[in-house]
């Protein structure tokens, strides 16, 4: 069913847009649009590659759905102050991507992984950073019982997924980097500047929803 971006989206309708836990939709990748990027230039991925996954928590507010997003600690070498989803690489004792998001999860912001109730995976997308993410959907009900890892998480915040749902808040910018002109998603919320990898996951959430 297509949605209008002004209406309310209900628990039922991002549980029917997937086809459940554990399934891959087809990868982002193959739409020719790597890294997090609009346009980039395949050519330059990194030899290796590391399997990675990522949370993207939907908090069940009554007020409407939002999705809850963290910020990285200005002082990491690795993509200091920049906003993403709660996750990390593989580890070996992580038997599939949902259960790397959800002890990612819980290891930097302190949700506990049986309050989440995951419904589907987005895309794959491979980063130019050399990880090869999956990125899971989960469904939260507050009260939210949040312990941040410093080390790991500066702050978090929660974005109405009304906003991230309206295209006219989805820009497209560009970058002059290393001689190549890269075209990424940009959504400003606040004072906060989402883009790259994140920024596209949100516009793959919508894609997935599908929201006119």
């Amino acid at each position: 069913m297509m949605l209008n971006a002004s209406m309310p989206v209900s628990r039922i309708h991002i549980i029917g847009a997937f086809d459940g836990p554990g399934i891959d939709p087809p990868s982002l990748d193959e739409e020719g649009d790597t890294y997090g990027w609009v346009a980039q230039d395949r050519t330059s991925l990194p030899e290796r590659i590391t399997p990675a996954a990522v949370l993207v928590p939907l908090i069940e507010r009554e007020e409407g759905m939002t999705v809850l997003l963290t910020q990285r600690p200005r002082h990491l070498k690795s993509h200091p102050g920049q906003i993403s989803f709660p996750g990390g690489k593989t580890e070996p004792h992580d038997q599939t991507p949902e259960d790397t998001a959800l002890r990612e999860t819980e290891e930097e912001i302190g949700i506990p992984r049986e309050t989440i109730d995951i419904v589907g995976r987005l895309g794959q997308r491979t980063t130019g950073s050399g990880f090869k993410v999956t990125p899971v959907v989960g469904l939260i009900k507050p009260p939210l019982d949040t312990v941040l890892d410093p080390q790991e998480v500066e702050s978090i915040f929660e974005v109405p997924l009304s906003f991230v749902l309206d295209p006219a808040n989805q820009k497209i910018e560009t970058r002059f980097i290393r001689g190549i002109d890269h075209q990424f998603y940009v959504l400003l919320f606040e004072n906060f500047y989402i883009w790259g990898l994140t920024a596209r996951l949100l516009v793959a959430l919508r894609d997935t929803l599908e929201i006119r």
